[in-house]
């Protein structure tokens, strides 16, 4: 394998010139760039990556933390991020953990190793110590509410926006009133639970766990809701679902068992998917595309310029009516 002085040697060109070929620049001329290339496959040149970041002193890699690549809401933050990055020359590393806290610590030893030049966290499981401890390996952003920890964060207001839903709910007539949520732990759930909770409490009704749902991420979980509530003697009038797949899931089979939606059961969701307006499903829109974008950008920022116009940014949400409420 040949290295970079014996391609510039073969090609009649200076080492500077096979360095730019090399690394695309645009200022080079068409016949040296082809003596380069025809040097390089003579030659059977690999560019060792790993040297080039060493002496770029980046990699042009994000990694992007998340627990599923194949959630709608997952997915809709990465194409955000995407987007950017591919403007911007940037790739991304997502790391896949189904909320397992070692591979969150992975992600963040790739960044302390300068194997990534920073991170996305699109949501977690380890606790604060952990982020905190490898900050100043790179620029990290929290896609949550850090409440005035010193970290960048681009978020959605979760209590506001199911405080919202359930203002929107009981200003509908309904008192009893369940929710599905895909994990009970986590910032963002913790938020949404203590929205249900206070909500309750101004209309002077109590919680029923059996009206509280766990594990609801995908269509088919919509299924197991509604099976449930088929067996209660007393079922909830409305329902606050985190998640439009799932109450696609709840709409679709509930009426196949004959439920009329939403005069026996409303539905009021999140996300604004597709499938929601397919549906005609009642949901708060939330902006994730656009959380995604403005996550890289933050990061893209501190690596180009070191400058920070904001180090955390909220984003708003607002409720599209439909047909199931």
């Amino acid at each position: 394998m040949g290295n970079i002085r014996e391609i510039a040697k073969l090609a009649g060109v200076s080492v500077s010139t096979v360095s730019r070929v090399l690394n695309n620049h645009p200022y080079v001329k068409e016949e040296k760039r082809k003596a380069v290339w025809e040097a390089v496959e003579k030659l059977n040149y690999t560019k060792n990556i790993n040297a080039v970041h060493l002496a770029k002193g980046k990699t042009s890699i994000i990694g992007v933390v998340l627990p599923y690549v194949n959630h709608p809401y997952f997915s809709t933050i990465v194409e955000g991020i995407s987007m950017e990055a591919l403007q911007c020359g940037y790739h991304l590393l997502l790391f896949q953990t189904s909320y397992e806290a070692n591979k969150e610590i992975e992600a963040l030893e790739m960044l302390k190793m300068k194997q990534v030049d920073g991170i996305i966290i699109c949501s977690r499981t380890i606790h604060w110590e952990w982020i905190e401890a490898y900050k100043d390996y790179g620029p990290i952003v929290l896609c949550e509410n850090v409440k005035g920890k010193d970290m960048l964060s681009v978020y959605i207001n979760h209590y506001q926006a199911f405080k919202l839903g359930m203002n929107y709910l009981i200003e509908k007539g309904h008192r009893k009133i369940g929710y599905c949520i895909g994990r009970t732990t986590g910032t963002n759930s913790k938020a949404r639970e203590d929205a249900y909770y206070e909500a309750l409490k101004q209309i002077n009704e109590s919680p029923r766990p059996e009206w509280i749902f766990d594990h609801c991420l995908y269509i088919e979980d919509g299924k197991r809701v509604v099976t449930s509530l088929l067996t209660m003697k007393e079922r909830p009038t409305a329902l606050l679902v985190s998640s439009d797949q799932v109450a696609a899931g709840i709409v679709t089979f509930a009426q196949h068992k004959g439920m009329k939606i939403p005069e026996e059961l409303a539905i009021l969701s999140f996300d604004n998917h597709p499938i929601s307006e397919a549906l005609h499903i009642t949901t708060i829109e939330l902006p994730l595309s656009l959380m995604g974008k403005r996550a890289f950008r933050m990061i893209y920022n501190h690596l180009e310029s070191g400058e920070m116009t904001k180090k955390t940014e909220e984003l708003s949400v607002h409720l599209v009516e439909r047909l199931t409420v």
